[in-house]
């Protein structure tokens, strides 16, 4: 009875240090892994020991008998990725990396950003004797996209926070949240005030459409729609940004944020009212006069962004429709995954009445429309072409444009991350420069504000033990310089009064509480000044800054 992977986990790779017999793949440090929209259980070599499912943070490995008719396609995605990577080089356990013993003496880190990369990175640094991590955040609360990011409907995917609460237990470990480093204190005392400074701040922007009318009220950010209904306390305009008065919205894009900003446009209030949606956009989603969503995509349906678990999870609703519009008419026997479900979809048969969500490729913006406010999105379509490099690029069809009627429109082309204050910048490839997250002794970079914004939740394990890696040769080697006493003096008085772990706990209990009164997973503060309100006493921070002895 082998265990199945049901869904894109987070990847963070628990399962395959728990399996005692290496059969999840691919694992860190394996061609593809960084790359993987999930993990997968081989199964001709799973004795199904269950061992995976106690090590899932995110409850995404079942046996294959207890499969629902929704999750059933996920035993053959399994089965087929051994076809084309049987790994038969694979050893017959996973390799535990050693114990560092590290020089005499502590070693102080701070890290910026309290998101998965951040505590990913200091999880690695915490597991060697001697480390201390002070993490800090510019919100009061940790876990960036995980909070913030992950769609409502996705409870089992905010469960990895658990493995960041056992993070956060471990001695030696600190909170400094409710700071922005530029703002709050500068990246110049920081370096003084720790051996090394380990940035993880993400990519809290987006990516624009270059189009005209893209500034019109009704046009806005998918990344900020999904930060305002998680609750985000920097985006809570509410429906005067994203209106939902109209019976269209348009999707430019058509990645993972793409699909669920539709799904969350176009699901019953009731059954999101069971998650920790944020009140207010609750409110506004029971009003909400949207029947249909558009997600657009300049490609074919081959190189749509979005993933296959994410693909099989929207073809699985049972009370939204799925339209498909661009397929080829008769997929070739070679057709991808992908491709063959979209396949699927297209040749269902729409139920009159329901909501729906139309996924349409070969189609590109040209203007959004509207004199006030946006009242459509003017498209072209558009054909493949095959560069000399390989790359396939979408070009203008010629076909002249038509008008989609929307009351809104979103862009879904992609995060970018910001220059960080006193870091260099590469604004083409919009990350910091780094070797192999070092940008110089004593300065490091993880997670997207690193790689740019690609991989899911557990890539950001795999890429903090390569920035931990090179922190501590660096260390090892002498290269790091001292905290100095008036750094870490000019830091203790800057971090007065932040949110430490004792503050985000309080935080945590009370929305805990108000959900529980509501039959919800909690109830999130939208309001920051409610966030430090409810922190109560823990807004003075444990630090790890003590006097130089």
């Amino acid at each position: 009875m082998p265990y199945v992977v049901t869904r894109s986990c987070c990847a963070d790779a628990s399962c395959v240090m728990a399996c005692p017999v290496n059969c999840i793949h691919p694992a860190p440090g394996e061609p593809g892994f960084a790359e993987a929209e999930m993990l997968y259980v081989d199964p001709h070599t799973c004795v199904d020991c269950g061992a995976c499912t106690t090590a899932c943070p995110v409850d995404a490995l079942k046996p294959h008998t207890a499969l629902t008719p929704a999750e059933e396609p996920f035993l053959d995605l399994n089965a087929a990725y051994y076809e084309q990577a049987p790994h038969p080089d694979r050893t017959p356990l996973a390799l535990v990396p050693p114990q560092r013993r590290l020089p005499a003496g502590e070693l102080r880190v701070a890290v910026v950003g309290a998101g998965p990369a951040g505590l990913y990175a200091a999880d690695e640094l915490l597991k060697h004797p001697g480390v201390t991590v002070d993490v800090l955040d510019r919100l009061p609360t940790p876990y960036g996209l995980v909070r913030a990011g992950v769609a409502p409907d996705h409870q089992d995917t905010r469960r990895v926070t658990e493995l960041f609460r056992a993070v956060e237990n471990q001695p030696g470990f600190a909170y400094r949240l409710n700071v922005e480093v530029g703002t709050d204190i500068r990246h110049e005392d920081l370096a003084r005030a720790y051996h090394a400074v380990l940035y993880a701040v993400g990519a809290p922007t987006d990516r624009r459409l270059g189009v005209e009318g893209e500034d019109l009220p009704g046009s806005a950010s998918a990344t900020g729609l999904v930060a305002w209904y998680n609750g985000h306390p920097d985006h809570q305009d509410g429906p005067a940004a994203y209106p939902l008065d109209g019976e269209r919205a348009v999707v430019v894009g058509n990645g993972n944020v793409a699909l669920d900003v539709a799904r969350v446009l176009t699901a019953d209030p009731g059954a999101l009212a069971r998650t920790d949606i944020a009140g207010p956009a609750l409110a506004a989603l029971r009003d909400s006069r949207i029947r249909e969503v558009v997600v657009l995509g300049r490609r074919g349906p081959a190189e749509a962004a979005f993933t296959l678990p994410e693909l099989l999870g929207l073809a699985a609703l049972e009370d939204v429709d799925v339209l498909v519009e661009g397929l080829p008419e008769e997929p070739d026997g070679d057709a991808s995954p992908k491709t063959r479900v979209l396949a699927e979809l297209a040749a269902r048969t729409p139920v009159p009445g329901r909501r729906r969500i139309v996924l349409r490729f070969l189609t590109a913006p040209v203007r959004v429309l509207g004199e006030h406010r946006v009242e459509g999105l003017e498209v072209t379509r558009t054909a493949l072409r095959t560069e000399d490099d390989g790359t396939v690029r979408a070009v203008p069809a010629g076909d002249g444009t038509e008008v989609i009627e929307a009351g809104l429109v979103l862009r879904a082309v992609g995060y970018r991350a910001r220059p960080v204050p006193g870091l260099p910048f590469d604004e083409a490839a919009g990350a910091v420069p780094h070797e192999g997250g070092r940008v110089a002794p004593g300065v490091y970079v993880a997670g997207w504000i690193k790689r740019g914004p690609t991989g899911f939740i557990g890539t950001n394990k795999s890429c903090a033990e390569e920035t931990v890696t090179a922190l501590l040769d660096d260390f090892e080697a002498g290269r790091l310089t001292a905290p100095a006493e008036d750094g870490a003096t000019a830091a203790r008085t800057a971090l007065r009064g932040s949110v430490g772990l004792g503050g985000w706990q309080a935080i945590d209990r009370a929305e805990r509480a108000a959900g529980a009164r509501e039959g919800r997973p909690r109830v999130k503060l939208t309001d920051r000044e409610a966030l430090l309100a409810a922190a109560g006493g823990g807004r003075t921070a444990h630090t790890h800054l003590r006097p130089a002895p």
